[in-house]
């Protein structure tokens, strides 16, 4: 349709050229009474007057190189629509088709490609993510297995304890959480602390009483890395709050050691752990079956005790965390009756002017 109309702006534009009378269309038309109606409609195209072009004033600001840059742009542009027309008369629709599902694949493909590449390097840099485990004390109105707190803390006292500490705790916040008091006593009697000075002016010791903090395994971080091959021991206070992910990172990492891939090399001196940022990590496997014995007789398997101090560490790091809820259910319930009380004052408050009935006596 398009050639059409061009090839006939060209006769008409030829025909006025030459000043003569151009035949633009022959009709035919049948009527339904067997008669035939031929005629032709006659165009007059009179040629144009000569014109004489004048030249444009230049607009102010515009020079010759942005004039020329201008035409440069309008002259790509052309290239381009000319270029497209070419390509889309040269491939047909099947072509066509195949070609933008090659490129999407392609895309995919890349895409693809460069999600596994990151996907890999942020395990490499970050370690890998935990797995989410249902524990016990994660729910709206769940609380601590304080069966699992205490040996959670035999678990600490007789396996973390040689390098870690829990400097925020002390012997009183075990009193009716894991321990009575008599209990914490007898166990902080059996450690000794520094105390003074006495009436010479010289330290002493003497044995820990319930306002002792727990006793640390080396008297400052120097200490510590010089024992350990220059590898700090973090405190375990807060670990559980300073790490990504909490309780799952640290059950995951207590789990999670074993042999290095094919491709992966660990210097001497660390343990492969993909858990941990980096991969290779100073503390060794420290959890085997049976390390522990319980005092309530639990089988002291190597899940059991990542899953009992895991609970402990919860617990040091947010030790108030029964009485916050404890204390959110009791201000839910105390709203409860002030919103229902509430309630009650308002419809009482209203019901009389709700229920008034209004006369309008426009006669008297």
């Amino acid at each position: 349709r398009r050639r059409r109309r061009r090839r006939r702006r060209r006769d008409v534009a030829r025909a006025g050229a030459e000043g003569r009378t151009s035949i633009t269309q022959q009709h035919t038309h049948t009527y339904t009474h067997n008669t035939q109606l031929n005629y032709t409609r006659l165009t007059l195209i009179k040629p144009d007057p000569p014109t004489t072009t004048t030249p444009r004033p230049r607009r102010k600001g515009r020079n010759t190189n942005q004039i020329k840059s201008n035409q440069k742009h309008k002259n790509k542009t052309t290239m381009a629509f000319f270029l497209w027309r070419s390509l889309r008369s040269k491939f047909t629709t099947d072509g066509v088709a195949r070609l933008a599902s090659c490129g999407a694949l392609a895309t995919t493909a890349f895409v693809g490609l460069s999600e596994d590449n990151v996907a890999v390097a942020d395990e490499a840099e970050h370690g890998l993510h935990s797995a989410q485990y249902p524990w016990p004390h994660n729910g709206v109105f769940s609380s601590y297995d304080h069966a699992s707190i205490r040996r959670g803390h035999q678990v600490y006292q007789q396996v973390c304890a040689a390098c870690h500490s829990v400097a925020l705790l002390h012997y009183r916040d075990l009193v009716g959480v894991c321990y009575t008091e008599d209990e914490v006593k007898e166990m902080a009697e059996e450690n000794e602390v520094v105390d003074g000075p006495d009436d010479t002016g010289e330290m002493f010791d003497r044995p820990a009483k319930l306002s002792d903090p727990l006793p640390r395994p080396y008297p400052n971080e120097e200490g510590a890395r010089y024992a350990n091959g220059g590898a700090y021991p973090p405190d375990l206070s807060l670990i559980t709050k300073a790490r990504h992910d909490g309780e799952n990172y640290v059950f995951s990492l207590l789990l999670g050691y074993r042999d290095p891939p094919a491709g992966v090399t660990v210097r001497e001196g660390l343990y492969y752990n993909p858990y941990f940022p980096g991969g290779a990590i100073a503390m060794p496997k420290m959890l085997a079956d049976g390390g522990v014995e319980y005092d309530d007789g639990t089988p002291a398997t190597e899940s059991q005790m990542a899953k009992d101090v895991t609970t402990f560490l919860a617990w040091a790091a947010e030790p108030e965390h029964d009485d916050r809820k404890l204390m959110g259910v009791k201000w839910i319930f105390v709203l409860s009756l002030v919103l229902m009380q509430a309630v009650y004052y308002k419809r009482l408050r209203f019901a009389p002017l709700k229920s008034r009935k209004i006369i309008v006596d426009a006669v008297n």
